[in-house]
């Protein structure tokens, strides 16, 4: 007997709905000034009176502020006025409790001009720094943060400028607490509903008639969700690694072949034979590749020649730097870091004047127009406390580029460097990417590495990990961790034999999860000859077999997120 095997549809099952006991997490975040603030997310949380709604009740002056209550337009809000302090402000007190996770947002805005705003929880003397936002006049702004603590108590919320003129005006205040079940939950919702799609598979007779107890056999490919890892020209010739590599990773970032000082270390001789190279191993493959980069705004890692040079002599040789590396690997690479660190960094800003990153973007746009240009820089997710790379500093850095114009708007994306030195704060790097996702960009976590010690530090990279994955906003993730004969940057995945650390056992642990490492997928039709399977999105060979009719049927497929409906039927025979 032969079977007609319908696939009728792939489609996105509604399988997300978190048990009702848990709280959803509210994802959303605007960057956008408003005449009136939003209320309060989960109606204020932990919060008393977060709305202002009933006067001062829960506020209090902190330092020498004075704080008063104002009604305006409808709307209620406190006021911390004569400031002398940084911190003279308005508090309320909270009590944290360790092991839950806070998510935290307020709307603020200052009397004057524009000031960073920062939320801070002083506990015991020690101050988390939950998040900031530059604040304007006239208008309010959104400020999203979060944070965990070491140990249960009370604490002081407040809120500093370092701007003692200008007046803070606070209103839509919330901290919402979650359990680490609760936290899951939002990974688990999230994923069914961005990461995964259905499968919906018939099985007809050659009458039409349903064939049940068929074996299904599904067997994943290639991981939809891009995911890499930087390497070095260690992995030319070297067969072990490139086969530990390909196995994995659908991304490659090389570590220092693509940069300036490695394809000209001497003025006006290029050399890119290395980098050629390991461009053509990875296309080999169907390995995407980040360019990175064009140009570095550190002044530490520039050609040596470079810092000499002044004035025209140094804007020609940028112009001619940007010109060779992108024009050489146009089209062929799947983003561009286009001026590194230039959150953190200012060389050529401060050579060349403050609109020398703008006017890089500007060529290299020209050069290869449809390759996503990306900003990026680190500690925007890992550290709220740096000022200079908030998520607000990167918005206000953004929109700058947004402005240039060059055949239209230039694609650009969000590059996260994501070096965590320390213990990753999980909720306030999950508000941090919600700020960012409100622009609609992609967004990459470009060189994820942590440092900690041996014992906690795969327990914590599998948190980072997990966290970019389920977020999303997020498009793709890099690891900055593969081996070096010469040392690896600050973590490695594998040793020189290249057998997994336990860094290396936590990736092949989510690839496993997300049903990568050639995960496979069976089952049996039902009585009606249907199967289904929730899948994440990526390239599948499906096997189809009947042992009474010794008959089978093999079909290829990819599975995107855009399988949100029925596709077209498709009938095959064996």
């Amino acid at each position: 007997m032969k079977l007609l095997l319908l696939l009728l549809a792939f489609c996105c099952l509604s399988l997300s709905r978190c048990e009702e006991k848990y709280v959803p997490y509210d994802y959303s975040a605007t960057i956008e000034c408003l005449g009136h603030p939003n209320k309060p997310q989960y109606n204020g949380g932990i919060i008393v009176n977060p709305d202002l709604q009933n006067g001062l009740q829960g506020w209090s002056q902190l330092g020498n502020a004075k704080v008063d209550f104002t009604e305006f337009g409808g709307n209620k809000f406190v006021i911390a006025r004569g400031r002398n302090q940084s911190y003279d402000s308005v508090s309320q007190k909270v009590y944290l409790e360790k092991g839950l996770l806070y998510t935290f947002s307020a709307w603020l805005q200052v009397s004057q001009g524009n000031s960073p705003v920062r939320a801070v929880f002083k506990k015991n003397g020690e101050y988390k720094h939950a998040g900031s936002v530059i604040a304007e006049s006239k208008c309010w702004s959104m400020l999203k943060g979060g944070l965990t603590v070491d140990e249960s108590g009370p604490a002081d919320l407040y809120f500093e400028s370092e701007d003692t003129t200008a007046e803070i005006w606070v209103d839509s205040v919330s901290l919402q607490p979650f359990t680490q079940e609760e936290w899951n939950s939002h990974h688990k919702q999230s994923i069914n509903i961005t990461r995964k799609g259905a499968m919906r598979i018939r099985a007809l007779n050659s009458a039409g008639e349903p064939v049940p107890n068929a074996t299904i056999s599904i067997v994943q490919n290639r991981l939809g969700f891009p995911f890499g890892c930087s390497v070095g020209s260690n992995i030319l010739g070297n067969q072990a690694f490139q086969d530990w590599f390909t196995k994995r990773f659908t991304v490659a970032v090389f570590e220092n072949e693509m940069k300036w000082y490695s394809t000209e270390g001497v003025r006006g001789k290029e050399d890119y034979s290395t980098a050629d190279a390991m461009v053509r191993l990875f296309k080999q493959h169907g390995i995407a590749i980040r360019g990175h980069h064009v140009i570095l705004d550190d002044p530490k890692y520039q050609p040596s020649w470079v810092p000499a040079l002044n004035g025209p002599d140094l804007n020609n040789a940028v112009k001619r730097r940007v010109d060779s590396v992108v024009s050489r690997y146009k089209g062929q690479l799947a983003s561009w870091d286009v001026v590194n660190e230039n959150l953190h960094f200012s060389f050529f800003e401060d050579k060349m004047g403050p609109k020398a990153s703008y006017n890089v973007y500007e060529q290299a746009h020209a050069l290869d127009p449809t390759t996503t240009m990306f900003m990026n820089d680190f500690n925007t997710l890992e550290k709220p406390e740096d000022r200079l790379s908030s998520p607000s500093r990167y918005l206000q850095k953004l929109r700058e580029l947004q402005s240039i114009r060059v055949a239209g708007n230039i694609p650009l994306g969000i590059g996260l460097e994501s070096h965590f030195f320390t213990t990753p704060n999980i909720p306030y790097m999950r508000s941090a990417l919600d700020t960012l996702g409100a622009t609609g960009l992609p967004i990459w976590l470009t060189e994820v590495d942590v440092i900690a010690h041996p014992n906690i530090q795969a327990n914590y990279f599998e948190q980072v990990l997990r966290e970019g994955h389920a977020h999303p906003k997020v498009k793709g993730m890099v690891t900055w961790s593969g081996y070096n004969p010469k040392g690896c940057f600050r973590m490695c995945l594998t040793d020189g034999n290249f057998k997994n650390l336990p860094t290396g056992d936590v990736v092949d642990k989510l690839l496993r999860e997300w049903g990568g490492l050639r995960g496979q997928t069976t089952g049996l039709t039902d009585a009606d000859g249907f199967f289904e399977a929730s899948l994440f999105h990526g390239d599948y060979n499906l096997d189809i077999s009947h042992p009474l009719t010794n008959s089978t049927a093999s079909h290829s497929f990819k599975l995107t997120s855009e399988d949100s409906h029925p596709s077209p039927s498709m009938v095959f025979r064996v």
